[in-house]
């Protein structure tokens, strides 16, 4: 039987024992996954009742449908002070991150291809703690040849050094990937602080007499004999490349999103699933100047980057849970940061009472406003899961997303280094609109409990 198999079988008999004793639920992994706010699920419900025609079609029930779409559009653009025709709807922010990165990738391909010019292995930066959805990208294309990648390591606290990106960038550099805070351990990147080292090395690069050719760069010094690309002024236009991607969503409950233009991206995804909407859609905002190729190909929705027959009422969800995300952000951030403040304090005062080491992991003072996350020494973060939910508390031990596969987290080891506190042991607790004082009351004392119970078995 494996390690995993025995995991599981120990996870139900718990699971069966929380259902004898009645335990209260109190759910901390919000960072995994947000219900429904009622607002909007009355909003959705609305709408999917009354408006399934196809948005394609020509016929009445077909435009009403399609003018939600363009509604909810308009609001999600006004939310980040960008342009309607910026904003694409997305299956997921998996999906989102796919399509910044593969549609871009692809069209800069597919540009100098079309116009016979000579293709040069792009070359990309990214951080060593993103998501999987975007490391696994990186990798997939690495392994094709198709890119080369620039890794930058985080310190130990989990923050990215603007300067490592300045001294990365090169001449076919196309693309600078850094996601806005960390989904494990809650670090907020200096997003702003990036994008400034992009603007200057771009800036650089046109004084230098580097032009933009169908989206290529020149690199010979000498100003090329190519047709440039038409302007309205045709006049050489500044490259967009690098663009400056970022994953933000863990951060468009807590960060600044209301001004994308100052925040300083060209693509920025993020989910519904995450902002208290329904599962299933994500959104990619293209600043207008970026081009993107689809990666597949259909009906040609979403201005002929993402096909396929769009959902209204999911569209309605992440529309109207952004608006309110926006509206409660202020107040959340005030309240989170206190309670986590709180919290920290009191789980990491558990050392002296239990015996056990116990390490906050990531910055202090630069992290999401409900996420906590800690390594304890001796002790699996599996087992502590399990028991946590056997007293009725939702826990993760690192990323949904890569919860069951059995391996440690490299974002844990990417911070730690050759500091072996259990690699394999970290915990994220992630706090939401529902959780109370009390609740983390009960679990700090539930986890005391549990250290108490198998320090008496070491």
């Amino acid at each position: 039987m494996t390690h995993l198999s025995m995991f599981y079988i120990y996870a139900i008999l718990l699971v069966y024992m929380k259902g004898i004793f009645g335990k209260k639920n109190i759910y901390l992994d919000y960072a995994g996954g947000t219900p429904i706010d009622k607002r909007v699920l009355r909003k959705m419900s609305s709408y999917q009742k009354g408006f399934f025609a196809n948005p394609s079609a020509i016929y009445d029930e077909g435009v009403k449908v399609r003018e939600i779409i363009e509604k909810s559009r308009s609001s999600i653009a006004k939310e980040l002070r960008a342009h309607s025709d910026e904003i694409i709807f997305t299956g997921s922010g998996t999906e989102s991150n796919a399509l910044a990165i593969l549609g871009l990738i692809t069209n800069y391909k597919l540009r100098i291809k079309n116009e016979g010019l000579e293709y040069k292995i792009p070359h990309i930066i990214t951080s060593n703690i993103e998501h999987p959805a975007v490391l696994k990208n990186f990798e997939l294309l690495e392994k094709r040849g198709e890119v080369e990648v620039t890794y930058i390591k985080v310190d130990d606290n989990g923050l990215v050094n603007p300067k490592d990106v300045h001294d990365a960038l090169k001449d076919n550099t196309i693309l600078v990937s850094i996601m806005y805070a960390n989904n494990e351990i809650g670090t907020i990147q200096p997003i702003e602080e990036i994008a400034k080292e992009i603007r200057h090395f771009k800036k650089n690069k046109q004084q230098a007499g580097k032009y933009e050719i169908f989206g290529h760069v020149d690199f010979s010094a000498e100003k090329s004999t190519q047709v440039l690309a038409p302007s309205r002024s045709q006049a050489p236009k500044i490259s967009y490349f690098p663009a400056f991607h970022t994953d933000a969503c863990q951060a468009m409950n807590y960060l600044f999103t209301e001004n994308i233009e100052k925040l300083g991206v060209d693509l920025l995804s993020f989910n519904s699933s995450k902002i208290y909407g329904p599962k299933g859609i994500g959104v990619l905002y293209k600043k207008r100047s970026v081009e993107l190729s689809p990666i597949y190909d259909g009906g040609g929705q979403e201005f002929g980057l993402r096909s396929g027959t769009e959902n209204v009422g999911l569209i309605v969800g992440v529309s109207s849970a952004l608006k309110i995300a926006n509206r409660m952000k202020k107040r959340e951030v005030d309240r989170l940061t206190t309670l986590r403040n709180y919290s920290i304090n009191k789980i990491l005062a558990l050392q002296e009472e239990t015996g056990y080491e116990i390490i906050l992991n990531g910055d202090r003072e630069k992290r999401l406003p409900n996420n906590i996350n800690i390594s304890i020494s001796d002790i699996s973060s599996e087992l502590l899961v399990i028991e946590l939910s056997a007293r009725g508390i939702s826990v993760s031990e690192k990323s949904a997303c890569k919860s069951d596969d059995g391996s440690s987290s490299y974002v844990i080891n990417a911070i730690r280094g050759d500091n072996n506190l259990d690699k394999n042991n970290s915990l994220r607790i992630s706090l939401g609109r529902q959780t109370t004082k009390k609740d983390m009351d009960i679990f700090v004392s539930s986890l005391k409990n549990i250290l108490e119970k198998y320090k008496k078995w070491n």
